[in-house]
């Protein structure tokens, strides 16, 4: 089953391609973007890198990988929705486990589009890929995230301590975060 494209009141979500590449230069070149991510905007080169990463994880588990977003009526590029399989060093290695995660250009900020969007994944994830939990995992202090999983039924797991060595970001110290969905989870959400 290849990744369909998915719609939501607001947003259009295809499944990410090379045509998409110039894209998510522009979405990483934001630092704000990436504050909780590599506290930094990323350069062409690593864009490279991690598209080709993006790429290889769509191909991982049939219907899981990332989505360019836009916008329903105007087209707009809003973002990139991600749902790869788990592939974190602290993450299972299991197929039937994906991770939620999304980036969004800053104009689009806290309108909801993130949450709107992850609850069409999450519905995706279990009701079309038939996957047994969904985790998303953020730095401690990103509120931002944090609220948008709370906003969608996520649960608080735990906090851990990753050792970022020299390249920690500020409040690294205070951990990241990881909350989840179960199969079951979602299905009680619907009654």
């Amino acid at each position: 089953m290849p990744q369909p494209i998915l719609r939501t009141e607001r947003l259009l979500l295809v499944p990410l391609a090379d045509e998409h590449f110039e894209l998510e230069v522009e979405l990483d070149s934001d630092p704000e973007v990436l504050r909780y991510l590599f506290g930094r905007a990323r350069s062409r080169d690593e864009v490279v890198e991690s598209h080709a990463r993006r790429m290889a994880l769509g191909k991982v588990v049939d219907g899981l990988g990332y989505w360019i977003a836009f916008g329903a009526e105007d087209k707009d590029f809003v973002g990139l929705m991600m749902l790869p399989p788990a592939h974190g060093p602290d993450q299972p290695h299991d197929p039937t486990v994906c991770d939620l995660g999304y980036r969004l250009r800053r104009k689009y900020w806290r309108r909801g589009l993130a949450s709107e969007a992850s609850l069409v994944l999450l519905q995706h994830a279990f009701e079309t890929v038939g996957q047994s939990r969904v985790i998303a995992q953020t730095m401690a202090v990103n509120a931002g995230s944090r609220g948008v999983m709370e906003k969608v039924g996520l649960r608080y797991v735990r906090t851990y301590f990753t050792d970022w060595g020299e390249d920690a970001l500020p409040d690294s110290d205070q951990g990241e975060v990881e909350y989840e969905m179960t199969r079951e989870m979602w299905a009680g959400s619907k009654a």
